[in-house]
């Protein structure tokens, strides 16, 4: 049975505590990172679920919440890979045959409550709901991973949200950078542990991200096109793995992000790169989606049986952090 951890702020120590409908209560629990949590095994973690269970409950609303993914650790990202994503960025997701991989700083790990913060340079931000694994393998050379043995390598899931400064991350090329900028990845709240026969819940789960009140992105998992196995895979060929790392598995249509026609982008091709740019960015901050001060983003991942629920983030977009 999948069990939903928290991980909350009591006097400035982190505590972990399970989530039982609106109720929490504390683990004891021999472990101050992610990766030592996982490492521990989920059977060891659902005796100390048991355990908990007999304690005093905790309103589970009233927790100061912390990202359940501990920093230092490899934030690893997949691009463009929903179906729908990819009809709207002009690829056919049955002609793609590798991931889109980039990274994010583990400086950009946030809360899944609070302010995102847009850098005083930064005119385009847009946001990105994304199912991510945490993992719960050690590797140092190349697997090949399958659905038979996914659960020696995912240990459970959690909502991400890949907040992107457009205007940095391509006229500059640098998706790492536009990407990174702290408070730019939001984890949490629940950290959903899976028992080793609830792997089918990641083909199984439904994303909504709303700002504002209106639904801007929602899909579900089964239309990835790239599925867990063969990209924990395909990463293990360029990348260590440890427990407590993350993917960001790609996120749904409907960003702010919009594609110019292949005509503009014929005719930009013949400016100047400076005026090429310039007039990229000036079209773009004439879509109303990009996200602005004041902006209320809420982010809700859930399966469709409802047994698997990674919670809601809630953040407002700030030019400034107010400290929490």
């Amino acid at each position: 049975m999948a069990l939903h951890i928290l991980r909350h702020d009591i006097n400035g120590q982190a505590h972990w505590a399970l989530l039982e409908g609106t109720r929490a209560f504390a683990l004891d629990l021999p472990c101050t990172t992610t990766g030592e949590l996982i490492s521990l095994g989920h059977s060891a973690l659902a005796e100390a679920a048991l355990q908990a269970r007999r304690g005093t409950a905790l309103q589970a609303d009233r927790l100061a919440l912390l990202s359940p993914v501990t920093t230092p650790a490899r934030i690893l990202c997949q691009g463009a890979n929903y179906r729908q994503h990819m009809l709207d960025s002009g690829m056919d997701p049955d002609q793609k045959k590798y991931n889109m991989f980039f990274t994010k700083s583990s400086a950009s790990v946030h809360t899944p409550q609070g302010d995102i913060v847009r850098p005083p340079h930064v005119q385009l931000l847009d946001y990105e709901i994304e199912m991510t694994l945490v993992l719960g393998c050690r590797t140092r050379n190349a697997v090949h991973v399958t659905a038979n043995d996914l659960a020696d390598y995912v240990a459970g899931i959690c909502i991400g949200n890949d907040v992107s400064a457009r205007d940095v991350q391509i006229p500059q090329m640098q998706f790492h950078k536009g990407k990174s900028y702290r408070t730019f990845c939001p984890l949490g709240p629940v950290l959903a542990l899976l028992a080793p026969d609830e792997m089918h819940y990641l083909d199984e789960m439904l994303l909504t991200l709303t700002v504002n009140g209106e639904r801007r992105q929602h899909d579900h998992t089964g239309n990835l096109v790239f599925r867990p196995a063969e990209t924990i895979s395909e990463y293990s060929q360029v990348n260590d793995l440890d427990p407590g790392d993350v993917i960001l598995t790609g996120t749904p249509s409907g960003c702010a992000l919009g594609l110019p026609s292949p005509f503009l982008v014929r005719m930009s091709a013949l400016l100047p790169e400076e005026k090429k740019w310039a007039a990229f960015i000036a079209g773009q901050k004439r879509r109303a989606q990009y996200l602005q001060p004041g902006d209320r983003i809420e982010s809700r991942i859930v399966s469709r049986d409802g047994r698997v629920d990674l919670g809601t983030q809630r953040h407002l977009v700030r030019d400034t952090a107010i400290p929490l």
